[in-house]
């Protein structure tokens, strides 16, 4: 078991004892920081399993009326850039790295990967991108029960949770039906027709067509379609996905083998229509904010089947106090912190931190920590990341105190 001895502060089980004022990952203790009304940083170490591991750690009171979270990211959904840079545009006061996503493409020669995180993604209210099928997801195996469809977020009611969302869409044209498999992802479902929106930015599409719903390293799909809605009719075809920002007003369909088939039915000036959504698993679910990531710990009890063996720099979040309560974790990536914790152990700290409920977010490289000092006109990283500098992500987790 892993042993945190938890400080007294103004958020009570805000942090442990050993908080870090600054960043480097430094082992000196310090009391615990208040960033802003609602929100405080520390930094502790955990004896751990592979030799002791450094956390950094924000806690937020979201009863606070002057806190929020939102999605941070780099201007669309194809793009990326470092968490304290995206912070800094935003204004938020803390953050942390959001999901795991499309890093590289070694198994496909040519083909581009775009920066794309994996799950769905919903920044202030507004649904960005739904998640790729289980196979296609970068980053650890899930654990049993889990899906690429699992976030976390804050609903209409300021509290925060885990849950899922899925793709409910459809494209109407004047003689079918067609069921929409995917919206701004950089893989689509085998046999689907997926939606680009100016959501997803300027990359390409053709990652899209690579891979199966089981194995990301399959071949690329030689069956593929494009088709270009706007105002609701077809104004351009291609047989290959293709590049280049979208039209706000436009809509990009890429089909692949039997999606492919269908799309090939329409011509330039057809009549389409293209509606999509993200539905909540639960009814009274809806969030204003999500990030993609899996569950490790639900209701106090971590879930079966957790990784105890392979220890790494990790990243999480975690809630309690029915939601109100956020407790954003880094682990410490500098050589004398390098082996971090096995994914069992992020779920045993986040529930000796008071978590009710944890998520695993993207680590390794990725694990970034960022808040700001009173008064200062920016953040400071206080993890050193595991590769030396700020590794660019598409996403984070951002805080915002107008206090």
């Amino acid at each position: 078991m892993l042993c945190v001895a938890l400080v007294g502060t103004g958020l009570a089980g805000a942090g442990p004892a050993g908080a870090a004022t600054s960043g480097g990952g430094g082992g000196g203790d310090a009391p615990v920081v208040r960033v802003a009304s609602g929100v405080e940083y520390s930094s502790f170490t955990v004896p751990a399993s592979h030799g002791p591991a450094r956390a950094h750690l924000v806690t937020v009171d979201l009863a606070d009326p002057r806190v929020r979270l939102d999605l941070l990211h780099a201007g669309a959904v194809a793009a990326r850039r470092t968490v304290s840079s995206m912070a800094d545009t935003a204004g938020a006061v803390a953050a942390v790295n959001g999901d795991f996503f499309n890093i590289s493409e070694a198994q496909h020669p040519g083909v581009e990967a775009t920066g794309a995180p994996v799950g769905p993604a919903v920044a202030g209210g507004r649904q960005l991108k739904a998640a790729v099928p289980d196979g296609q997801r970068f980053g650890p195996a899930l654990p049993p029960g889990t899906h690429t469809t699992d976030v976390f977020g804050v609903g209409a009611d300021g509290r925060a949770r885990m849950g899922r969302l899925d793709l409910d869409g459809a494209v109407h044209t004047a003689h079918d039906r067609l069921p929409l498999g995917g919206l701004n992802q950089y893989a689509l479902p085998v046999g689907s027709v997926g939606a680009f929106t100016a959501d997803w930015g300027a990359a390409s599409r053709f990652r899209s067509v690579c891979g199966t719903d089981t194995d990301r390293a399959a071949p690329c799909s030689t069956d593929t379609y494009e088709v270009t809605v706007r105002a609701g009719r077809v104004v351009a075809t291609a047989d290959v996905p293709g590049a280049g920002p979208i039209a706000a007003d436009a809509t990009v369909l890429v089909g692949r083998e039997s999606g492919a088939q269908q799309l090939r039915k329409l011509a330039v000036g057809d009549p389409v229509h293209v509606r999509h959504r993200l539905v909540a698993a639960e009814s009274d679910a809806a969030l204003r904010f999500a990030v993609g990531g899996y569950p490790v710990l639900r209701d106090g009890q971590p879930l079966a089947g957790l990784d105890a063996f392979t220890s790494a720099v990790r990243s999480a979040v975690g809630t309690s106090d029915s939601g109100r309560r956020l407790h954003l974790l880094a682990l410490d990536g500098g050589l004398d912190y390098r082996t971090g914790l096995t994914i069992a152990e992020v779920a045993q700290l986040m529930r000796e931190l008071g978590a009710r409920d944890a998520f695993s977010l993207d680590g390794g490289g990725s694990s970034t920590l960022v808040s700001r000092d009173p008064g200062a006109p920016g953040v400071t990283v206080r993890n050193s990341p595991s590769g030396g500098v700020e590794r660019p992500v598409p996403n984070g987790i951002g805080v915002f105190s107008q206090g």
